[in-house]
């Protein structure tokens, strides 16, 4: 449902200038919540994330999913920045945090471990090298089930 919700909710979130940074649906109470991440595309603008510009794309997403009805039930839509401990999904979201504090945990251990918190020191083909204490780990994209800014 995620993916399927990010796939419908991308195009028009882009449209308006955005990035779709994550998606999160969650049951609460009677009905539940979709929240939907949003941030500026890397382009050397330093401005964060406004109540107007979630309002815009709030607009644009009500529309859509009026539209196209993925989610069945009553739910609330909630709009918002990534905050300081943003998700970190694609390459290029990883890319734009070299040098910063990451936690990553993998779908499966490697080198005897799941969670990896440390300094994201590159991005490598489809890997991502983080220093753990002074010890390099190449973690592979696709094992990753999620990750991280870790800001301390």
């Amino acid at each position: 449902m995620r993916d399927a919700l990010m796939r419908l909710l991308e195009p028009p979130i882009e449209a308006l200038g955005f990035e779709l940074v994550d998606v999160e649906i969650a049951r609460e109470g009677r009905g539940g919540m979709l929240r939907v991440f949003i941030d500026r595309p890397r382009d050397g603008s330093q401005l964060g994330i406004t109540v107007e510009d979630c309002a815009s794309v709030s607009h644009a997403v009500s529309q859509v999913l009026e539209t196209e009805d993925p989610i069945k039930g009553h739910y609330t839509l909630e709009v918002s920045s990534p905050g300081f401990d943003r998700i970190l999904r694609t390459r290029a979201h990883f890319e734009r945090f070299v040098d910063q504090r990451i936690f990553a945990e993998l779908k499966l251990p490697m080198d005897g471990r799941r969670r990896f918190v440390g300094v994201l020191k590159s991005v490598v083909q489809d890997t991502i090298v983080v220093d753990v204490d002074g010890k390099m780990h190449s973690l592979p994209l696709d094992r990753i089930q999620k990750a991280r800014l870790r800001p301390q």
